[in-house]
Parts: structure tokens; C-alpha cells; sequence
């Protein structure tokens, strides 16, 4: 595989469906890292991550995979990618030994030790079949299963969705272990914004087909930050500096996005630290301005 910075590289993604428009997305994940692909449910991530997977053609924009083309390489870049969706993609039938064998034909590098290493640190049953599986059960099946076969990119559409804080930690744990190796990357979309808070080291925000952010986490997170203050303060702040301002019945909170220069120029201000799930809530309802 040749090299490459970035283990994935998007530019002017645009793909119109009826009612929704992904709309001229461009981001970049950096080898050797863990992206968060953060928005609301329907922000258009799952389209963007079916357009890298070329499951989806996109109208226009270019995506390249370890510097390579989706489309005219595609063969080459899915046998290093892994992708793990919300929804098992295996027959109810089947059981983990059958898995072993359907995947041991289709990748040239899948290893049944570390699949089945995997199976016993989750505990999962070799034998039961996935219609017996709790949703929990299910996912961890789809982490082993692509964990087994030497994938230098892990793709990972909202997969710790409904699984509760111990099965979540326990994952991310792992995805820790395989960032280890310099060559490996992860793309993560989630509305969990406190998994990627611990984990991703940049972020990208989308919001009704739009990129809205994407940079370096620690970048994002200091930059942002939450001024508390009265209604006659608010009106003295500059509108350029707001992103957008909640109002309750006794003060207004005021998102900012240049803190540093915001300490300077309201030198009276508290300006309180936000989290991606402040700067997520508050960016979608920018064009409001305002809003309860």
C-alpha cells in the first residue's frame, strides 16, 4: 500500500436525495488517529460513511482512502477497511464458529485466534445463534468480527447506540489497544458525545448535510466556551462573536467561539468550559440565534 498522511480524505462530498442534501462536506482523517464524526440523528453521517464505503455514489467530490480512489481501487481499500454498522449484519441462523468460517473465505487476513480471542474477553457463546444475542451481545459479535482480520481503518456508524456505560467503556478500551499501532485509524460517528470526549482526537461536527466544524478536539474544546450572563451584558456583546444564545427567564448563556479573544474584549465575563454535547446544541441552533 503506498503511503499516505491522512487514512481518509474528502473533498466537496455532495450527494441530493429527495428532501435532504449532503452538501459539499471536506475533512480529513489523519493516519494514527480517531476521528469523532459527531450530529444529530439524520445530519447526514450515515450518508457520508455509505459514500467512503462507495455503497452510495455520490453527485460530486472526491474521497480517497489511504490515498487511494473509493471507486477505481475500491478491492484494495476494503480489504484494509473494517466497518461496523448499528444493525448486526449476520443471519439470525448463524452462530460465532459459522462466522469464523464464512470470514476466514473472504479475508485474506482474517485470524480465527484473535476472533475467538476476542469472543472469550467479551464472553460471548461460540454456539448460540445471533437471534438469541441482546443488542449488546450483537455489537461486541460486529467489533470481534472486524477487529479479526487486520484492518487498517475501523469505520464505526453509531456503534455503541444503546449499550450501557460498562459494554461502552469495555469497547473503547479496545479501540484504544488498536490505535497502538501508528498505521491504524478509526472513523467513529455518534451522537455519544461524552465516548468521543474520552477517545477521538479530532472532531467533526455535520448538521443537516452541512460541515459546521472539524479540527483538533483539545483545539475545538478550548476555543469554545459559555458566557452566563444577564440580559443588559448580552446586549453589549458583539453578535459577530455568538454562535448562539439560550435564554432562560432569569439570564442568557452565550456560546463564543474565540474565548481567548472574548476574555479580552469582555474583560468583566465568566466564561465557563463547553463540552462537544454544549458546542453540538448550541451550533444547531445557530440560525435561531436565540432559542429556549
Amino acid at each position: 500500500m503506498n503511503d499516505y498522511t491522512n487514512a481518509i480524505e474528502i473533498n466537496g462530498l455532495t450527494k441530493k436525495f429527495d428532501g435532504f442534501t449532503l452538501d459539499n462536506v471536506s475533512f480529513n482523517v489523519p493516519k494514527g488517529s480517531i476521528m469523532g464524526f459527531i450530529g444529530q440523528n439524520g445530519a447526514g453521517k450515515t450518508t457520508t460513511i455509505n459514500t467512503i464505503l462507495n455503497i452510495v455514489k455520490a453527485d460530486s467530490g472526491t474521497v480517497n482512502v489511504f490515498g487511494l480512489d473509493h471507486i477505481k481501487d475500491e478491492y484494495e481499500i476494503k480489504k484494509n477497511i473494517a466497518a461496523v454498522f448499528d444493525e448486526l449484519p449476520f443471519d439470525d441462523r448463524l452462530n460465532a464458529n459459522d462466522i469464523d468460517i464464512i470470514l476466514r473465505e473472504i479475508f485474506e487476513e482474517w485470524s480465527s485466534e484473535t476472533f475467538f480471542n476476542y469472543l472469550d474477553r467479551f464472553q460471548l457463546p461460540r454456539k448460540k445463534k445471533f437471534g438469541k444475542f441482546s443488542k449488546g451481545m450483537k455489537m461486541k459479535m460486529q467489533i470481534a468480527a472486524a477487529m479479526s482480520h487486520n484492518a487498517k481503518l475501523l469505520i464505526m456508524d453509531e456503534a455503541t447506540t444503546g449499550l450501557d456505560p460498562v459494554v461502552r467503556n469495555e469497547i473503547l478500551d479496545i479501540f484504544f489497544e488498536y490505535l497502538q499501532n501508528e498505521e491504524h485509524s478509526i472513523l467513529m460517528s455518534s451522537h455519544i458525545t461524552s465516548d468521543l470526549e474520552k477517545i477521538a482526537d479530532s472532531v467533526t461536527f455535520i448538521d443537516k448535510g452541512k460541515l459546521l466544524i472539524s479540527g483538533y478536539k483539545d483545539e475545538i474544546l478550548e476555543n469554545h466556551g459559555i458566557i452566563r450572563c444577564t440580559k443588559d451584558d448580552y446586549k453589549a456583546i458583539d453578535p459577530a462573536d455568538i454562535v448562539s444564545a439560550r435564554v432562560n427567564d432569569f439570564n442568557i448563556d452565550v456560546m463564543v467561539a474565540n474565548v481567548a479573544e472574548c476574555q479580552r474584549k469582555y474583560s468583566g465575563a465568566v466564561i465557563d468550559r463547553a463540552n462537544l454535547d454544549d458546542i453540538m446544541v448550541f451550533y444547531v441552533n445557530r440560525d435561531k440565534k436565540e432559542w429556549r
